[in-house]
């Protein structure tokens, strides 16, 4: 059997060490892809008042802290959800109202260390006046500043998306659904893609902007906690509010590939 040479064992030991140490180096990418794809990173977005926080509570399986709900959190909250199949959900819960921090907060999860989805929190023009807010807003002033608040979110989910090497999905979650009971249907209508409505046309140009392609847009209802009800009919709308919990979790999971 042939021999090898000094230079030549040297390099082979040279070889085997550099593959050793590409193989170690490279673990951490690998495990951080594998965790993400287990547990995708989600920002929950809107403006104040829309229930943001309640949501990713409810998600998350934790129970609201009432100061945060009265007043809002000036800094981004963060949740995880976490199942029995080792699989869940992280929650960004971007402020609403705090200019300084909720533009940081926004960066952060659109660019810094960009997120998997997003859940983009409205309230039909029924968000609770806090804030800088006036408490005398109407119907009409709230959904003015909705369409505001998502025009500014929408640029940086596109500006996102568009550096993104993989699809992107975006949840238009319509809460506070027990205060328009009558008028769910419409105002999904209202918050979707190709609808005609102001909403809607903004909608439309973030898919544009991001390529249909590299974008997913639903729009589901909710609502967290009855609000209007008491006694049995409390119970039946907690019993309505897990069935709508439950489709949302359904449709994000179906949405990271976790089904």
């Amino acid at each position: 059997m042939a021999k090898l040479s000094q230079p030549t064992k040297a390099a082979i030991g040279t070889s085997l060490a550099g593959g050793a140490f590409s193989a170690l180096s490279s673990a951490p990418l690998q495990f951080g892809h594998l965790f993400r794809g287990r547990f995708p990173t989600v920002a929950v977005t809107g403006m104040t008042g829309v229930g943001k926080t309640r949501l990713a509570d409810r998600l998350a399986r934790r129970a609201s802290v009432e100061a945060t709900l009265d007043d809002g959190s000036a800094t981004m909250e963060r949740r995880t959800r976490k199942t029995a199949k080792g699989r869940g959900f992280r929650f960004r819960v971007v402020p609403g109202d705090n200019a300084a921090t909720r533009l940081s907060a926004l960066d952060e999860v659109f660019h810094d260390d960009p997120v998997d989805g997003v859940l983009h929190v409205v309230a039909n023009g029924h968000a609770t006046p806090r804030g800088s807010m006036s408490t005398d807003a109407t119907r009409e002033e709230l959904l003015a500043t909705e369409l505001e608040d998502f025009a500014i979110t929408a640029h940086r989910i596109a500006s996102m998306a568009v550096r993104r090497d993989r699809p992107i999905w975006v949840v238009i979650v319509v809460t506070k659904a027990d205060l328009f009971t009558d008028d769910v249907d419409d105002a999904v209508r209202y918050y979707s893609p190709g609808s005609g409505t102001p909403f809607g046309a903004k909608v439309d140009e973030l898919r544009s902007l991001a390529g249909s392609a590299r974008l997913s847009v639903d729009v589901l209802p909710m609502f967290t906690e009855a609000e209007t009800v008491t006694g049995r009919e409390k119970k039946q709308a907690d019993r309505g509010s897990a069935e709508l919990i439950s489709r949302l979790e359904s449709r994000m999971a179906q949405l990271s590939g976790h089904v």
